[in-house]
């Protein structure tokens, strides 16, 4: 089980990685391919030779792999390091150039350096090492490999196309990989606006339910107590002397205490929900499932129809209002994601009461998801989040277990002071 985070920003970070990631991976393969060929077309005198020296170039690029780590670095970091980027792209470049004075074909392993060499050394150093790649790839084909009856066009046209779609290439990818990240960052930005909005929201509907609270008491209760003060202090300094003027003012007190009762009983009501409103929170939970299940607008476009059922453990015991409205409305939220997303057959509440806390476990037979994967707003993802800011503001704790395909499980934990009223 694992506490509900925020993803966004691992999952932007993440993205990038696979990209670049995944242009190495095809660079390795098709370096490899080529060294294979330059191997099986190398004169036969000096074959053994050109394996010698395709071994060393092998063990110089693993050993880069392994210590530059092209694939863990963003497209903005710093590029082009003396040591270790310079030292290794150096010594490839000595060993491809030996390659290609014993094996002609090695020429067409120019193309995959000049891949590397941008994307190490980065777009103004890689620029120049792709330059220099070039001249080499152009003067071993004018000079060596063409004869003197052979058209040495094609041997000047090919690296420096070559070295134009390198440099195309790897420019282009990071482009897009800098706009897609710049997109994401818009997209975190609003988001994080979004939740600041919903929080002052929610913080100024806290503080008018408060001062409405606090009119109302002040003009029933605090009123209707300070009667009482007063009816109780004139019949104290009537007992002995005047016995039928105490037992009037006792009576209108006893009745100015009843209304009290009546008015506090009536602000407790307006904050308890009805499905709570003479329920206990089993009782309540237990409507709540039955709703969820049966309820047509809940059904539509699910595959199968819903089970819920509702379990207790633990000595049952009334909590405070604010706790049984909060765990109310969890399981109403995490039924509504349950019957909208999870195209479940089976769902299980269970209230769980501890000393001190109690904890609702809401559990789904159905598809899953990927928490990584955060959904965008509407989705079951921001069911999770509303619940897991009710959790916070009660000073509790939320996990989750998921996985696609392996259904759900949610418990939400509350402190809950233990009492003896059943």
């Amino acid at each position: 089980m694992a506490a509900v985070p925020g993803y966004r920003g691992r999952v932007t970070h993440l993205r990038s990685l696979s990209a670049a990631r995944g242009l190495i991976l095809g660079l390795d393969v098709l370096l490899a391919t080529l060294l294979v060929v330059a191997v099986l077309l190398a004169p036969l005198p000096v074959r053994w030779l050109v394996m010698a020296v395709s071994a060393a170039l092998v063990g110089v690029y693993v050993w880069g792999r392994i210590t530059v780590r092209v694939h863990e670095r963003s497209v903005d970091s710093p590029r082009g390091a003396w040591r270790p980027d310079g030292v290794w792209i150096i010594a490839l470049l000595v060993l491809w150039v030996g390659l290609l004075w014993l094996s002609p074909a090695a020429l067409w392993i120019a193309f995959p350096f000049m891949l590397l060499q941008m994307h190490v050394l980065g777009p103004h150093r890689g620029v120049l090492a792709v330059a220099v790649t070039t001249v080499v790839a152009v003067a071993d084909g004018v000079l060596v490999q063409a004869g003197a009856d052979d058209a040495w066009t094609g041997y000047v046209l090919g690296p420096a196309l070559g070295a134009g779609v390198a440099v195309g290439v790897v420019l282009g990818i990071e482009a897009f990989i800098r706009e897609s990240q710049g997109r994401q960052r818009t997209v975190e930005e609003l988001t994080r606006a979004r939740e600041h909005l919903a929080q002052a929201e929610r913080a100024r509907a806290v503080t008018d339910e408060r001062a409405r609270l606090a009119r109302d008491i002040h003009d029933t209760l605090a009123q209707s107590l300070s009667a009482i003060e007063l009816l109780l202090r004139s019949a104290e300094t009537s007992v002995g002397s005047d016995d039928e003027r105490a037992r009037s003012r006792i009576a209108q007190a006893r009745d100015a205490a009843r209304e009290s009762l009546a008015e506090a009983r009536r602000v407790v009501h307006d904050l308890t929900p009805p499905d709570l409103d003479g329920n206990t929170l089993l009782d309540a939970l237990r409507r709540v499932a039955d709703h969820m299940a049966n309820s047509p607008a809940a059904g539509q476009g699910r595959r199968r129809e819903l089970t819920v059922t509702v379990h207790a453990t633990g000595p049952a015991r009334r909590l405070p209002v604010p706790v049984e409205t909060a765990l109310l409305r969890i399981a109403q939220s995490a039924l509504a994601n349950v019957s909208e997303h999870a195209d479940a057959e089976r769902a299980r509440l269970t209230l769980s009461y501890q000393p001190g806390s109690v904890t609702l476990h809401v559990v789904d037979d159905g598809r899953g998801f990927d928490p990584a994967a955060v959904p965008e707003r509407g989705e079951r993802g921001f069911g999770i989040a509303a619940i897991g800011s009710r959790v916070h503001e009660l000073g509790g704790t939320l996990t989750l277990e998921t996985a696609p395909g392996e259904g759900t499980a949610l418990a939400a934990t509350v402190p809950a002071p233990w009492t003896e009223e059943p």
